[in-house]
């Protein structure tokens, strides 16, 4: 495993980040396709096997029990002191009468807070982070809540993820004039098949110096596999309809079957080790409900891709809608 600092921090993270969102005993209907605790555990203890130390889920995966199996498992199998421990915050959890459980106000944040931490079996969240903007909050009451969670001692560092540039430019810029803590990473959508965040939130990112952990890199497994077959997620994921068409991203996936080919390596490390080249990106988030999809994320950290093969993978992309 190879290590960076996230961002301009002290904090090291594994270039390899566990995504949780696939651990989850009851989905709620949201993802059909998670595995229970019986199942995660083996990944996550293969994946401290492999050295990574960072570990990414969110209060509203499978409605808290994410959080739940990645909090028994960690403490089970690792020192606490030594991982990595991300969630999120903002999307609701206890139904649309339960208007105060969403969103990014003071009481939202502080009660939600406290709820990760009991699920997750431990006194402090790593990398705190607001799972989106709320545009029904002023940003005021967003950072100095967060800055509140950090000086209580309950957070280390917290982090922003998928908005417009400006909206994360405005947040940073109120903590700064009230002297609160700032976002120190970006989670962001990012793949060969979404590079709209090349055009600000990177470059806004590599200057103020915030590292990137980009979710979906591997565009939701569409860059792992030919275009034509289907995976159990694939067939429930309405999130895979909603933000990629086959007439603009298929070329791409065929692309990288090319260059992965050529290789002799798996479309999964060529499209990670595309992700992992950008010097902004600290850590990618892999999502993972098969033991062989860890081995292929952390394999990629040893792909070297040329500037002939990055020429050929970015060749055929074109601009998009982005969809947070």
């Amino acid at each position: 495993m190879k290590y960076t600092k996230l961002g301009n921090t002290g904090l090291d993270v594994s270039r390899i980040c566990l995504g949780c969102m696939g651990f989850g005993e009851d989905s709620g209907g949201i993802h059909d396709w998670t595995i229970d605790e019986t199942a995660s555990r083996p990944i996550i203890e293969r994946a401290l096997e492999l050295g990574i130390n960072f570990f990414d889920t969110a209060n509203m995966y499978s409605l808290g029990s994410s959080e739940e199996i990645v909090g028994k498992a960690l403490a089970d199998m690792a020192d606490r002191d030594e991982v990595v421990l991300a969630t999120k915050v903002f999307f609701p959890l206890r139904g649309p009468k339960a208007k105060n459980s969403m969103g990014l106000s003071r009481k939202a944040i502080l009660t939600e807070l406290d709820h990760s931490l009991r699920r997750l079996g431990t006194d402090y969240i790593d990398l705190y982070q607001i799972h989106r903007w709320d545009s029904r909050t002023p940003i005021e009451e967003t950072m100095g809540a967060l800055h509140d969670a950090v000086a209580s001692g309950k957070v280390r560092y917290i982090g922003a993820s998928s908005m417009w540039a400006w909206q994360f430019a405005k947040a940073q810029h109120t903590a700064e004039l009230h002297g609160w803590t700032k976002f120190v990473s970006m989670q962001d959508h990012y793949s060969l098949l979404h590079r709209e965040e090349e055009r600000e939130m990177l470059p806004l990112c590599a200057d103020q110096g915030v590292g990137t952990i980009p979710w979906s890199p591997l565009g939701r497994g569409l860059l792992t596999r030919p275009w034509d077959e289907t995976t159990t997620r694939s067939g429930s994921d309405t999130m895979i309809e909603a933000r990629y068409e086959e007439s603009r991203d298929r070329p791409i996936v065929e692309r990288v079957a090319e260059v992965a080919a050529a290789k002799g390596v798996s479309m999964a490390q060529v499209a990670m080790a595309w992700v992992l080249r950008n010097p902004v990106v600290a850590s990618p988030i892999v999502g993972v409900t098969k033991m062989h999809h860890l081995e292929e994320a952390v394999s990629a950290l040893d792909v070297e891709l040329t500037d002939d093969d990055v020429a050929q993978l970015e060749e055929l992309y074109t601009p998009r809608e982005n969809i947070f």
